[in-house]
């Protein structure tokens, strides 16, 4: 069976600045996730991936801020946007933009 998209959506942000949203509902959990959703959330700046949440195949559920990548606790979808839209104002906030 396939896996069902619930969003693909870009959000211009600025104009050298957007966010990128992307999640499925599989119908088992990846193998290294124990929930039924993969997801690809990035904020883009200036053509760089600045922060980005995801949970590829053997790495489980993880985010990267800058060059640092830690794991992060999936807990719900909406939960997931919360926490990602925390870190874009949090980026945004250390790094001058508005």
């Amino acid at each position: 069976m396939r896996a069902t998209a619930l969003i693909r959506r870009r959000v211009v942000l600025a104009a050298d600045a957007f966010v990128e949203i992307v999640v499925w509902r599989l119908h088992q959990p990846l193998p290294s996730s124990s929930h039924e959703f993969k997801y690809r959330l990035a904020y883009v700046v200036e053509s760089e991936c600045v922060l980005r949440y995801d949970n590829e195949l053997g790495k489980g559920d993880h985010r990267h801020f800058g060059t640092e990548e830690t794991s992060y606790t999936f807990s719900t979808p909406d939960q997931l946007m919360a926490d990602f839209n925390a870190d874009v104002m949090r980026w945004n906030s250390e790094h001058g933009r508005s």
